[in-house]
C-alpha cells in the first residue's frame, strides 16, 4: 500500500474518531491503535480473572449462606467479564492462548490491586466497595470508548460491577453497625485498601506513557488523575455515612476547587507491585499457571468433542 494511501486512511480514521463513530474489527485502523487496544483489553481481562483469587478463597468461609451465595455469584461474574473481554480482544487478531501466555510470562500486566491479600471478611466488603467502586468509575467511561466490541462488552460489565459495589458497601455497613470488634475490622480493611484503590487508576498523568494516546483515540474519556479525583469525591462521603475514617490526614474539602484535597500517594510502592514485588504477586501467578496446567485436560476434551461433532455433521451432510 502506498504511503499516500495510508495517509488518506489515517485521515479518514481520525475523522471517524472525531465524530465518535465506533471502530469495528473489520475496519481499517492504525497498527498502533490495534496494539494499544490489545494491551488495554487483555490487561482488563487478566485483571478480571486474577481478581477472582482474593475473593474466591472466602466463599467457603463467608459468615452465612446468603453471603456465600452472593460472593459465589460475584466471583462467577468476574470470570464472565474476563471471557467477554478476551473475546473482544480476539477480534483484533490475537488468540486467547497468546494472551494467556503473555500473562503467565509476565509480559502482560493486570491491575496492581489484586496483589494485596484478603486477610479478613471485612476485606471482601472493602474490595466490593472500593475496588469495584473504582472499577465502575473507570469502566463507565469505557462504555463510550471508540472500539465497538470493547464498548459493548462494558455495558453489561458495568451493570454487574454496580451490584458488586453495592454488595461490598452493604458488608461494610453491617460491620460498621455491629460490635466494636466488627467496626474495628471494617476500619482496618479501609485502612489497608484505601491507598491501593487510589493506585488502581494508574500512575499520575505526567508519568503515564499511554494516557495521551488513549485520550486522542478516545480509548479513554478521562485521564488517570481525573478518574482518581472522581473516586475520592464520591467515596469519602460514603465512608462518613457509615462512620468510618479515610486513612489520610491530609484529606479535606477544598471549597474553591469543589473537590477533596488528598495526601501524597506512595508511587514507589505502586511501581514495586507493578514490577512483580507486591505481597501476593508470586502467589497470584502460581495460582493462574497451576489452573491453566490442571485444566489442560478439559480444553483437550472440549476440542475432541467439537472435532467429533464436526465430523458427524460432515458425514450426515455427505
Amino acid at each position: 500500500m502506498s504511503e499516500e494511501k495510508i495517509k488518506d486512511l489515517e485521515n479518514q480514521f481520525e475523522e471517524r474518531i472525531a465524530r465518535d463513530d465506533k471502530i469495528e474489527p473489520k475496519d481499517w485502523m492504525p497498527e498502533k491503535y490495534r496494539k494499544t487496544h490489545i494491551r488495554q483489553i487483555s490487561q482488563h481481562a487478566h485483571s478480571e480473572i486474577v481478581g477472582m483469587l482474593p475473593e474466591g478463597n472466602w466463599i467457603t468461609r463467608a459468615p452465612s449462606l446468603r453471603r456465600k451465595v452472593a460472593l459465589l455469584a460475584k466471583v462467577q461474574d468476574e470470570g464472565g467479564h474476563g471471557l467477554y473481554l478476551y473475546s473482544a480482544a480476539e477480534t483484533l487478531g490475537i488468540s486467547r492462548d497468546e494472551m494467556i501466555e503473555q500473562l503467565h510470562s509476565g509480559k502482560a500486566k493486570y491491575s496492581s490491586i489484586f496483589n494485596y491479600p484478603s486477610v479478613t471478611w471485612a476485606d471482601i466488603g472493602a474490595i466490593g466497595w472500593l475496588v469495584d467502586g473504582a472499577a465502575i468509575i473507570n469502566q463507565v467511561a469505557l462504555c463510550g470508548t471508540s472500539f465497538g466490541p470493547y464498548a459493548r462488552a462494558m455495558v453489561r460489565i458495568c451493570k454487574e460491577e454496580s451490584f458488586h459495589q453495592r454488595q461490598g458497601y452493604e458488608i461494610m455497613l453491617t460491620l460498621a453497625n455491629g460490635t466494636p470488634e466488627q467496626k474495628a475490622m471494617a476500619q482496618d480493611a479501609l485502612n489497608r485498601w484505601w491507598w491501593p484503590s487510589l493506585m488502581m487508576f494508574g500512575p499520575r498523568d505526567e508519568d503515564s506513557p499511554n494516557t495521551a494516546l488513549s485520550m486522542k483515540w478516545k480509548l479513554k474519556r478521562k485521564t488517570n488523575d481525573e478518574l482518581r479525583q472522581q473516586f475520592i469525591d464520591q467515596t469519602v462521603p460514603q465512608a462518613e455515612l457509615i462512620d468510618l475514617k479515610v486513612p489520610d490526614p491530609d484529606l479535606k474539602w477544598n471549597e474553591e476547587r469543589g473537590h477533596y484535597d488528598f495526601g501524597p500517594i506512595d508511587w514507589d510502592e505502586f511501581w514495586q507491585v507493578v514490577k512483580g514485588h507486591g505481597p501476593c504477586n508470586r502467589e497470584r501467578m502460581e495460582a493462574r499457571r497451576s489452573a491453566w496446567e490442571n485444566g489442560a485436560w478439559v480444553r483437550e476434551a472440549a476440542m475432541a468433542h467439537a472435532d467429533k461433532k464436526a465430523k458427524k455433521s460432515l458425514n450426515k451432510a455427505s
